[in-house]
Order: structure tokens, then C-alpha cells, then sequence
């Protein structure tokens, strides 16, 4: 087939384009620019004197050298309007609230399979094609996303906006294989400068920066109380309530204000309406386990399961849970053995037990035990 495939000047998308080759596909890398700096916001320190090139560059820089390599024809469209107006205004919208948003996940859905998927078939292509570690799989006539080969490097959860008709025009070369095989693999066919490169994001703005002084540059700072969540006491001020996740210890600035034993505070809670942030004690993380949670703007694969495996962020375990249907476009999820730290704002993402993707949605509001936790 003829194939255009995102291109970021990283391991993964050129061991995509050699595998999709090797199958005999006509490849065509495309790099997509999200991000300009100087019209989006400044590098805050990121360019430096020594080294004055935006990393999105740099990728841009390795993605020609890589396509050189690799035989393959490469292009360069810019969404950046696309975007700031479809993922980072609802972005920086929900910090604004107290929420902690995923902005990988709506790239996904409305950039790389969604103008991006446009642009390749007004172009004559026949399909697209992703680096992401996932397998594409069928049942019932229905294309699914499914955990690959490499658990650890699994980024299913991100795709977890997806529709049908994006999985189904899509190819996933790098559902079997593991990250280990594909940097030796870079090695073996001439790539060894992107063989230990470390994964690349492609916008400017995220990255080794100073991520709080970078969302000053659109949200104020707006100073406000830090209240112990059981007794209510007042024990300090914080910079802006948007700037703590659940579950923080370090830079609260409330170290030892009582001379109490007990371990250190840790936030608990965020309310932004209200400009209040809670903290609790301990050396556990009692405050943070939840047994229900909602969801909401639900996206589904094919079925509305009663039972799936949820997984509340990228990196943690999945937990079994009920699924229930309140209204359309949300779900209610019970999990009696209770998990930590699900976030208001971030999504919950639906496994079926034979590891496919059955989709998931954002994560609307927190209980334990009946007790709103956020």
C-alpha cells in the first residue's frame, strides 16, 4: 500500500518505516510540525546561548538524515494553528480549573489521526501509519487497538480516544517489537545516532523546561490557602492551586510547620473554585485510594462492556471494575479493590481481558466509600 507515516525524527518511527518497508509498502515519512515558539510562547530558558535550535528542530534535523538512510520520501505539514485551538486551549483551560489534563491523548485523537489522517487521503495514500507501541487487531469485523509485544513501552492508554474509523485505515508496525530489538535494530541498518536517542515529543514546549514558569505564561498565579483536609486548620499559602498534583509531597513549603510526628503532608485535593489546596499527613497515601469514579465524553470500540480492566494513568497497574452507563456518554467504574491516585481531569482507559482496547474517557469526578475525593 501507499503509506504516509508520522516521522519525528526518532528510534521508533524509523524502525516503523523500515518494517513497513521490509513488508513491501510504499513509505512516505511525514514530520509534523505542532509548535512554534515564537508565535505560541517563548523557550524560557530552552534554547540556550550554547545551544540555540528548538528540539522540534533537532527532530527535524534527524528525521531528514533518517529518511536519507531509509530511501524514503519526506514531508513537512504544520498544524500548529490546529493544535493550539483543538489541544492546548483545552489544556490550558483545565489546569485553569484544578484538573490535570493529558494533552498527549488529544493530540492523538484530533492531530496525528485526525488532520493528519485528512491530509493522507487528499494526498492518494491508502493508509497511515503510527511508531506507537501497539498492535491493531480484528473481532467481529471491528478493528481494535491491542497491548503489543513490549508491555513496558505499551502506549495503548494513549490512544484511547480513538474512533473505528481512525484504528481501521491505520498501521501499527511496532506492535511486535520490542524497544530493545528496534534500537539494535537502528544500529544494524545505519541509524546509530537515533539508536539511543531519547524518546521525542515534538513541541517545543515540553520537555527538559521549567514547566510551571511555562504555564505562568497563561495562567496567574493566584496565591491562595493550603488547608489540612481532616481538620480544616489553615497551615500555609500556595502559588496557584493548578500547580499540585495529587499525591505531592516535596515543595509545599509546609515542612514541619507543626512539630507534629507523623510523616510529611502530601496534597489530597484541589478546589479551584474555591482556591484551596488540601493536604493530609502521613507516610501512606490513605487520602489518595478511591473505589468510583465517573467518566466523562466516553469513547467505545465496538461494545459497552459491563466488565473491563481500567488504567488510570500511562504507567499504572490496571484494576478490575463494574462498568455502568448513568447517561450517554458517561460511565460510572466500581473497583472494590480500590486504586490510588485517580485524578480528576486525566483519563481511564478500558481493557477487555484479552488485552484489547475498548476505549475509555476522562475522569470527571472521584469516590470513596461514597465520599467525593475530587
Amino acid at each position: 500500500m501507499k503509506v504516509l507515516l508520522g516521522f519525528s525524527g526518532g528510534v521508533d518511527s524509523a524502525i516503523a518505516a523500515y518494517l513497513l518497508k521490509k513488508e513491501g509498502h510504499e513509505v512516505t515519512g511525514c514530520f509534523m510540525r505542532n509548535w512554534d515558539a515564537l508565535v505560541n510562547g517563548d523557550y524560557l530558558g530552552n534554547p540556550t546561548v550554547d545551544d540555540p535550535q528548538c528540539p522540534q528542530e533537532k527532530d527535524y534535523d534527524d528525521a531528514k538524515k533518517a529518511a536519507e538512510v531509509l530511501g524514503i520520501p519526506l514531508v513537512r505539514v504544520d498544524y500548529v494553528k490546529e493544535y493550539w485551538d483543538e489541544v492546548f486551549k483545552e489544556f490550558i483551560d483545565l489546569y485553569g480549573k484544578g484538573l490535570t489534563p493529558n494533552p498527549d491523548i488529544l493530540c492523538n485523537s484530533r492531530i496525528k489521526f485526525g488532520p493528519f489522517l485528512d491530509y493522507a487521503k487528499s494526498n492518494g495514500f491508502e493508509s497511515i501509519a503510527m511508531g506507537h507501541y501497539a498492535r491493531k487487531v480484528e473481532k467481529g469485523g471491528i478493528s481494535y487497538l491491542a497491548i503489543p509485544k513490549d508491555k513496558e513501552k505499551d502506549q495503548t492508554y494513549f490512544l484511547l480516544d480513538l474512533h473505528e474509523n481512525q484504528i481501521a485505515p491505520s498501521l501499527f508496525p511496532m506492535g511486535e517489537i520490542t524497544k530493545k530489538e528496534a534500537r539494535a535494530l537502528a544500529k544494524d541498518i545505519g541509524l546509530p545516532f537515533l539508536a539511543e536517542k531519547h524518546g521525542s515529543t515534538g513541541i517545543c514546549f515540553i520537555g527538559e523546561r521549567r514547566f510551571r514558569a511555562f504555564l505562568a505564561n497563561y495562567l496567574p498565579m493566584k496565591e491562595g490557602d493550603i488547608l489540612e483536609e481532616k481538620s480544616g486548620r489553615k497551615l500555609g499559602r500556595h502559588s496557584g492551586v493548578f500547580f499540585y498534583t495529587l499525591g505531592q509531597r516535596h515543595g509545599l513549603g509546609i515542612g514541619g510547620i507543626s512539630g507534629e510526628e507523623g510523616g510529611r503532608y502530601y496534597v489530597t485535593r484541589k478546589d479551584a473554585a474555591s482556591n484551596i489546596l488540601y493536604v493530609q499527613k502521613g507516610d501512606g497515601d490513605e487520602g489518595l485510594y478511591s473505589d468510583e469514579c465517573f467518566l466523562s465524553s466516553l469513547n467505545l470500540v465496538g461494545e459497552r462492556p459491563t466488565k473491563a480492566l481500567a488504567k488510570f494513568r500511562y504507567r499504572s497497574e490496571s484494576v478490575e471494575a463494574s462498568v455502568e452507563y448513568p447517561s450517554e456518554g458517561t460511565a460510572r467504574l466500581l473497583y472494590p479493590k480500590e486504586a490510588k491516585a485517580v485524578t480528576p481531569g486525566q483519563y481511564a482507559a478500558l481493557y477487555a481481558e484479552d488485552g484489547r482496547l475498548l476505549g475509555g474517557g476522562q475522569i470527571s469526578s472521584v469516590f470513596r466509600h461514597g465520599e467525593r475525593r475530587g
